[in-house]
């Protein structure tokens, strides 16, 4: 990467969280407990990474600065009892340290036989989580600290040039991953003044949020929940606008929600078990939707739903506002209308 930056004098940023998501797929992937008869826990994948992650460089000086919440997606067994779930990690941070991190456990589907496989999962898998988050800061700088600076022997001046060492980390570097070199350059550049003008380029950044709300009521009234128009409309306090006068939502049916603000449109369903609409607020930009993905998880032993939401395509800088309308709107108003669990 080519750097105009006389003396290394400027400050330079670099992106870099095109390459901390597929630090974290690479390095928690494959994570698991050691071999047991009765128990066993594994990490099967990366959901969502959320916030900012990157490497910038003033005066000589190199550092980073991130701020992320990962999802994992694990499965395991008890017993002869298989169960899903996810841990999810609210900050991974620059400043923080090992034992700072915060990890919450969910289990899909919970039972009393499945709750077993916490303290397992507190006792062999968090800890080797907390060793690839504490390693990420200091791995970061060794991937990415060269492209944001002119070689030594380009520096005249002698405050930069003493400046210009191997950035200082708490612990060990180890070598560069080399997930650095599969990515594309366009999703990593260092920030300069001008946009560019391409045709061709996407219409927004984009990100995947991750949320897991739960509901005291089975699974599929739940699920109908989401299509039957009159729910819709009781929930949505709104009416819902759609073509065709069939009392559900089908497969295909685009409508609109809360006084023509969200475009929908359903293009998957599996009863009980899975919806996934295409989803747009009306003031983004013309072309561009997300994908709102819910999977339906209940555990009949503890009487409640947990909704997993995968939701893809959010315009970075939109995170806060989709989140928050979806708890309110969504979430929140569906349990106050029917009476499906607590509000806080």
């Amino acid at each position: 990467m080519v750097v105009h930056n006389p003396n290394n004098w400027h400050w330079v940023d670099k992106n870099c969280i095109s390459w901390a998501r597929q630090y974290f797929e690479e390095k928690t992937a494959g994570v698991k407990s050691a071999p047991n008869d009765s128990k066993s826990v594994e990490i099967t994948s990366l959901s969502s990474l959320e916030g900012d992650c990157e490497v910038s460089q003033r005066k000589g000086k190199v550092i980073s600065l991130f701020d992320l919440k990962v999802v994992l997606m694990m499965k395991g067994n008890v017993d002869d009892e298989d169960f899903e779930g996810s841990i999810t990690i609210p900050e991974i941070a620059f400043d923080s340290e090992r034992d700072d991190y915060q990890f919450e456990i969910s289990i899909y589907k919970e039972t009393g036989k499945s709750s077993k496989a916490r303290p397992l999962i507190k006792e062999e898998i968090l800890p080797q989580l907390r060793d690839i988050f504490s390693k990420f800061g200091p791995e970061l700088l060794q991937a990415h600290a060269n492209d944001i600076q002119v070689p030594s022997s380009q520096v005249a001046s002698e405050f930069t040039k003493g400046n210009l060492q191997q950035p200082q980390t708490s612990g060990s570097v180890s070598p560069a991953p080399t997930v650095s070199k599969a990515l594309p350059k366009s999703n990593e550049n260092v920030k300069t003044s001008s946009a560019s003008g391409s045709s061709n380029a996407p219409l927004y950044n984009t990100t995947t949020l991750h949320l897991e709300p739960t509901f005291n009521v089975p699974a599929i009234e739940l699920y109908q929940t989401f299509l039957d128009k009159q729910r819709v409309q009781a929930w949505s306090r709104s009416p819902l606008i759609s073509e065709g006068s069939k009392s559900s939502i089908e497969k295909g049916d685009e409508f609109t929600l809360f006084g023509g603000n969200v475009t929908s449109k359903l293009v998957e369903c599996d009863l009980g078990k899975r919806l996934v609409f295409e989803w747009r607020l009306n003031e983004w930009r013309k072309g561009h939707s997300s994908v709102l993905a819910m999977e339906f998880h209940e555990s009949k032993e503890y009487h409640e739903t947990k909704l997993q939401v995968t939701w893809s395509g959010v315009p970075v800088g939109e995170e806060d506002k989709v989140k928050g309308n979806f708890m309110d709107y969504y979430v929140r108003s569906i349990k106050l209308t029917f009476g499906f669990g607590a509000v806080l």
